[in-house]
C-alpha cells in the first residue's frame, strides 16, 4: 500500500471543495482511495461558529453530542456512534473560529466520490474523510474514519480458520480506521498543510454501497465497558510515573 500526502494552499471557508481537489489532482488511478481531512469538508459546508466564549463553546459541544462527559482536559463525547473529544469541534488552524464536523460525513463522502468518478471516468474509487482521536490509555492521537464511500469498511474473519485451523469467533479488522490512521500519519497534524492524500494498492474490497453502521457497536457490547465501569486509579507514592489499576466490583456512578 502506498500513501501520498498532497501539500496545498490554505483552504478557505465556503470554498468549492471539488474545484480545490481538481487543482491538485489531474489524474486519479483506478482503485485508489482519496483521503480528505474533515476540516476542509466542514469549511466547504460552512460548518463554523464564532468563538465568543468558553461557555458558548461548551454549549455547542453538548448540542453536537449524543453524550457528553466533562473530564480534566476535554469533554469526552459520543457523536455519530464513536467516542471523540469535544464532539470533534476544533480550534486549531481555524483563525479564531470553531470548526465543527461535517453535517453528514458519509453523505459528503458519497457525493464527492460520485463527482470524482464522473470527472476522472473511474469504475472503482474510494473516498475517506478523516479526523483525529485519542485511544484509551495511549498517548497521542491517531486517525479515525468519520465517513467513507466506495469500499468495505470492515473485514470479518468470524467462522474462518487461522493458520493452525482454529476458528475465529470475534475477530474483525477495522479497515476504514486503519486506512485513516495511516493517512493521518502521513498528512500530519500541525502546519504541514496536507489536507489531501491518495492511497493506492490498498487491501480493500471496492463496492458501490456502504453500510454506514458496520463499524458501530452497542456500548454495552464494547470490550472496554467492564473495565472502565469498574476502574479505580491508584498512583504509587514511590513512583508517580507508574500507575496501578485496581479492579473492583463497585460501579462508578458516572
Amino acid at each position: 500500500m502506498r500513501i501520498k500526502a498532497i501539500k496545498t494552499r490554505i483552504f478557505r471557508e465556503n470554498e468549492d471543495l471539488f474545484s480545490f481537489i481538481f487543482k491538485y489532482f489531474k489524474k486519479i488511478p483506478e482503485k485508489s482511495i482519496l483521503v480528505v481531512t474533515s476540516k476542509v469538508v466542514a469549511l466547504s459546508e460552512g460548518r463554523t461558529r464564532e468563538l465568543k466564549s468558553k461557555k458558548d463553546k461548551i454549549k455547542l459541544i453538548k448540542e453536537e453530542s449524543d453524550f457528553a462527559l466533562k473530564t480534566k482536559q476535554v469533554w469526552l463525547t459520543i457523536k455519530d456512534g464513536m467516542v471523540i473529544a469535544n464532539a470533534g469541534i476544533d480550534e486549531s488552524n481555524a483563525k479564531g473560529k470553531l470548526i465543527l464536523l461535517p453535517k453528514n460525513s458519509f453523505q459528503s463522502a458519497a457525493m464527492l466520490r460520485k463527482k470524482l468518478m464522473q470527472n476522472f471516468r473511474l469504475k472503482n474509487l474510494g473516498v475517506l474523510l478523516t479526523d483525529s482521536r485519542l485511544m484509551p490509555l495511549r498517548a497521542g492521537v491517531v486517525g479515525v474514519a468519520l465517513g467513507y464511500a466506495g469500499f468495505q469498511g470492515i473485514k470479518n474473519y468470524m467462522d474462518q480458520k487461522d493458520i493452525f485451523g482454529r476458528v475465529f469467533k470475534i475477530s474483525k479488522t477495522d479497515i476504514a480506521d486503519g486506512l485513516a490512521t495511516a493517512a493521518v500519519l502521513c498528512m500530519g497534524e500541525g502546519e504541514e498543510r496536507q489536507p489531501l492524500a491518495l492511497i493506492t494498492q490498498a487491501p480493500v474490497v471496492f463496492q458501490s454501497r456502504v453500510n454506514r453502521r458496520e463499524l458501530i457497536i452497542d456500548p454495552k457490547e464494547d470490550i472496554y465497558a467492564p473495565l472502565f465501569s469498574n476502574l479505580k486509579v491508584i498512583k504509587s507514592k514511590k513512583d508517580l510515573s507508574r500507575t496501578k489499576f485496581l479492579i473492583t466490583g463497585h460501579k462508578d456512578k458516572h
